[in-house]
């Protein structure tokens, strides 16, 4: 197993000589597993390892016992130590999160906080091959294309940092033959063993069920279709952007014919069905196999109109394909006349001259962590209340990490927002400085940095 993880590494460059890494060790067998191999390799490997434990507090004097041995294990091989807690059940019930979610928010929250804290090049984490085949397996019976049959990804990169996962090359079974010939004892999760979780049942009934009867090599083969999935997922992702580009992908417009011959309507079925998604999801929009093949069969002349998720239309006009805003009231051409309105902090508003409601979230510090930079405002420099208007002529911002102050007008022009939506663009001010625009970074000096406290998410919604 270890020269398996060493060949892993390496071959998809997760570690790199010269890297502090964090292993996240929950006291389990995959990752009590993942820091002794790692012990084993960081000379080969020419890293730095420490010890990450996070008490999820869901079992009480179980967890408090999980913290413990990890902190003994740090102390047996002269590792640095952090632990962090959280109650995830209070977060799941708050946020009316799943257990699972409400836990993994909270983690990762953590990991990224600690590891830009301490300057980690990369968290390690224990995702085994069978992690890996479950995953792919649940994600199959949920409905998915190749981007969730890839699974779980070798590396990620978050705000920076490098989520790793060199146990991929390991199964369960390799694992605790690992830890046995090296005489390591592990914790045992007894809610590892609880068929209330949908894991949980595909794991220890239908995976078995399915060895038993039909393949007895189905975690390989599940193993093996994730890496394939990952593969052309990465080629697509590429691919299609650069298309959408190419074919002047706008706010809700997309062009279909760029002269005779050329263009989206004479693509091969599966670039349109890709560039569909692309250009779908970059609207916010979720869309399953169904909705974008109704699309395209639209642009083909089988449909004058498509009804999509959360309200939204779709319709061809000539040479470009046009999405509709959720309960639009108004036709592209239309005046508007000005409109303004209050956004409480946290609360929603409806803004019917736009089509569209805004709704404004606390986001609390170590979940903020896990957000896109620039997507969050920083809650401690705003009131109670925000005032919503639409765009007016002479309106000047700065979106976050950008060098200096803009009309919007300009903004608008560099992201191809078409003139006639833009009377009824929202913008949200306190003190008369625009802090938020939509479809814009949040303003720079509002715009929420580790160690700031907690934030605000003001997200778009279809109007009721």
């Amino acid at each position: 197993m270890r020269d398996d993880v060493l060949h892993y590494i390496r071959e998809r460059d997760l570690i790199r000589a010269g890297d502090r890494a964090a292993v996240a060790v929950s006291g389990g067998a995959d990752s009590v597993a993942l820091l002794r191999v790692l012990l084993e390799l960081r000379e080969d490997l020419g890293i730095v390892v420490a010890i990450a434990h996070f008490n999820h507090q869901l079992r009480g004097a179980d967890s408090d016992a999980d913290e413990q041995f990890v902190a003994e294990l740090a102390r047996q091989h002269d590792l640095p130590f952090f632990a962090g807690r959280a109650d995830v059940r209070d977060h799941a019930t708050t946020n009316k999160l799943s257990l699972e979610h409400a836990a993994r928010e909270l983690r990762y929250a953590w990991l990224m906080k600690l590891a830009h804290d301490q300057r980690f090049d990369a968290i390690a984490t224990a995702h085994a091959s069978d992690d890996q085949a479950e995953t792919v397996l649940m994600k199959f019976l949920r409905g998915a294309g190749t981007k969730g049959l890839a699974g779980i990804h070798p590396v990620l990169l978050r705000d920076g940092v490098r989520i790793v996962r060199p146990l991929l090359a390991a199964t369960r079974t390799e694992v605790e033959q690992y830890l046995n010939s090296i005489k390591q004892p592990w914790r045992e999760d007894q809610t590892n063993q609880d068929r209330q979780f949908t894991r949980n049942r595909i794991r220890h009934e239908l995976l078995p069920l399915l060895e038993r009867d039909y393949n007895p090599n189905l975690r390989k083969l599940l193993s093996e279709t994730a890496e394939l999935a990952l593969a052309e997922e990465e080629y697509w992702h590429d691919s299609t952007a650069a298309l959408a580009s190419r074919w002047h992908q706008q706010v809700r417009r997309l062009r279909l014919q760029e002269g005779t011959g050329s263009g989206f309507v004479v693509c091969g079925v599966a670039v349109q069905r890709r560039t569909l998604k692309h250009f779908l999801d970059w609207h916010g929009i979720a869309v399953d196999f169904h909705h974008v093949e109704a699309v395209r069969r639209c642009i083909l002349g089988e449909a004058a109109t498509v009804s999509l998720p959360a309200g939204w239309l779709a319709r061809r006009d000539g040479d470009w394909l046009e999405l509709f805003a959720p309960a639009s009231t108004f036709e592209p051409k239309q005046v508007a006349r000005n409109w303004q309105y209050v956004l409480p902090i946290p609360g929603r508003c409806d803004l019917r001259e736009a089509g569209v409601a805004l709704r404004c979230l606390l986001v609390h510090a170590e979940v903020a962590a896990l957000e896109p930079p620039g997507t969050l405002l920083r809650a401690e420099l705003l009131p109670n209340t925000l005032t919503i208007r639409n765009w007016l002529p002479g309106d000047r911002f700065r979106p976050a990490h950008t060098g200096s102050e803009e009309k919007l007008k300009r903004l608008f022009s560099e992201k191809r927002i078409p003139a006639d939506q833009r009377p009824l663009w929202p913008v949200a001010l306190f003190n008369a400085h625009i802090v938020w625009v939509r479809g814009f970074p949040v303003a720079h000096d509002y715009a929420w940095v580790a160690g700031s406290g907690d934030a605000l998410r003001i997200d778009v919604l279809p109007h009721d």
